[in-house]
């Protein structure tokens, strides 16, 4: 049994987990995703002697690309003799992927413009686009607000229809 106990300034959360609850969940890995310029870029390192490094003028074809990649990745090396946890030769995970800032917005392009993600975040186009391009990276709070406004714009997408 797991216990995890989170203390809050107004509450206590107690989350418990059965031995049988930690089975059922999938194992994850955690997958970095950037933007490189013209490409996404998506790398894992596999724990041994291995990294998986795909890129893709879409996020949709390199998550695509990366799944297929990882795939055959553990199946050739397990081929060659190398021992890999069972999840990953059974293909029994999911995978995370954690996009930078670069990333998210540049991936926004495709349904929005940096226009309107700088009018609701409140943060200048020219900074916007100094955070796509890699120039720079934005504070946590600054990215918070990119992720908020990116959220806005798609309520206001779904409520169109």
């Amino acid at each position: 049994m797991e216990i995890a106990i989170r203390l809050l300034p107004s509450m206590i959360i107690i989350k418990i987990k059965s031995i049988a609850d930690r089975n059922m969940e999938k194992n994850k890995i955690s997958v970095d995703v950037s933007w490189t310029g013209d490409n996404f870029c998506a790398s894992w390192a596999d724990g041994h002697d291995g990294v998986v490094l795909v890129t893709a003028k879409s996020l949709e074809k390199l998550k695509e690309d990366f799944a297929e990649s990882i795939r055959l990745h553990v199946q050739g090396c397990v081929d060659d003799g190398d021992i890999f946890p069972d999840y990953l030769v059974n293909g029994d995970y999911d995978i995370e992927y954690n996009l930078d800032a670069a990333a998210i917005i540049r991936n926004a392009e495709s349904f929005t413009t940096m226009t309107a993600i700088s009018r609701i975040s409140g943060i200048n186009r020219k900074q916007l686009s100094h955070y796509a391009n890699g120039i720079k990276h934005p504070r946590p709070v600054q990215l918070e607000r990119i992720k908020a406004a990116l959220a806005i714009i798609g309520a206001q997408l779904i409520a169109l229809s």
